[in-house]
């Protein structure tokens, strides 16, 4: 039987098809079955849908939640007392959000996961950080939700931090040059979320010419990517431009939702999404829910070993992606690696970084 706590332990990008496949059907499989018997709500669904949770041959097999649920639904599989913590998702003015309840162990799990994972990039010292976002995200509750738990999940690799931008969203030039001054000729972590770093970095940066010397810096961003496809900001674009400023080479996009927090998928040096240990992604046709084949679009389905103290271990988001190969690709990671392709037809736009675009662009 393999433990939680020694899958935890493992490095997130050694293990190949095979043996990881085994490690997510049986931990998978457990989390099934602890689901089906604490949350009355997930067992109502499973019923209703004629699965036995005894029946799993693969995690491919078991059902998947819409991750729309979490928005209509409180599921949760441990007692109201437990719940340390619940989160939100954003979303713009009138939409519901998602409420996802963590207790003690789950939280404390995601941020194993999420270390594991940022580490295999930025290494296993702290840095000094710069956020590019404000510091009144953390004090105004209607603003924190996703987007103020990623600022302080990804703070836990700061050894000293920086605020980028004042409350009024205008960059804080004086601060920035006095911090990189401080820890001028060692390593930077940046972070931020995508509209946000374009809007109010790049172009800031841009329109008054102060150009900050980051060629040793690390930019982690996640995020927004609808609005600046509307104004056809490639990916490529995005990173020509930071690099045009502010001479930033290792930039790296993750994908990731609150509904699987802790869990997210890095960009790698060739543009490609990769899965840890600890999840995997499946694509789906949408005509049929069938596993689609590799290099065919379909629905993103996300599974998670994390999530505990509520049923979202199975999830069918909203977007739609391909997988381009498992255990191949050219920066040596192993597991299956992935691009998201945009949102399915005829849902909300929704995600942190897009949330703050509605509402300030």
């Amino acid at each position: 039987m393999i433990r939680y706590d020694e899958v935890l332990q493992m490095q997130p990008y050694a293990e190949r098809r095979q043996e990881k496949e085994k490690i997510l059907t049986e931990c998978l499989s457990e989390l099934t079955g602890h689901h089906y018997a604490k949350c009355k709500e997930y067992r109502k669904m499973m019923i209703a849908a004629g699965f036995d949770p005894k029946s799993i041959k693969t995690y491919y097999d078991i059902p998947f939640l819409p991750v729309r649920l979490f928005k209509e639904y409180d599921l949760k599989s441990v007692a109201p007392e437990d719940v340390v913590k619940t989160m939100t998702s954003s979303g713009t003015t009138g939409q519901q959000v998602s409420k996802i309840y963590l207790d003690r162990d789950t939280s404390a799990n995601q941020t194993r996961a999420l270390v594991k994972i940022v580490s295999s990039y930025l290494g296993s010292k702290r840095l000094p950080m710069v956020i590019l976002d404000t510091s009144a995200v953390l004090k105004d509750r209607k603003m924190f939700s996703a987007r103020g738990a990623g600022i302080l999940g990804f703070s836990m690799f700061a050894k000293d931090k920086i605020y980028a931008l004042k409350e009024n969203m205008d960059l804080d030039v004086e601060g920035m040059e006095n911090f990189l001054k401080k820890y001028h000729g060692s390593p930077v972590f940046l972070f931020g979320f995508t509209f946000m770093v374009w809007q109010h970095f790049y172009r800031r940066l841009a329109e008054i010419g102060y150009t900050p010397d980051l060629s040793r810096a690390v930019l982690i961003h996640g995020g927004g990517w609808k609005k600046l496809a509307s104004e056809a900001i490639s990916r490529k674009r995005f990173k020509d431009g930071l690099a045009s400023v502010c001479k930033i080479t290792r930039v790296y996009d993750y994908y990731g939702m609150v509904e699987q927090t802790g869990n997210i998928y890095m960009e790698c040096e060739y543009g490609y999404l990769h899965t840890p240990v600890f999840s995997d992604v499946i694509v789906r046709r949408p005509m049929d829910f069938s596993v689609a084949d590799i290099g065919e679009e379909g629905i993103i389905e996300v599974v998670s070993i994390l999530p505990r103290s509520y049923p979202g271990h199975a999830l069918l988001t909203e977007d739609m992606g391909v997988i381009i190969g498992e255990d191949d690709c050219p920066c040596g990671r192993k597991g299956k690696y992935f691009k998201v392709c945009g949102r399915m037809k005829n849902t909300e736009l929704r995600g942190c970084s897009d949330t703050y675009a509605a509402e300030f662009s």
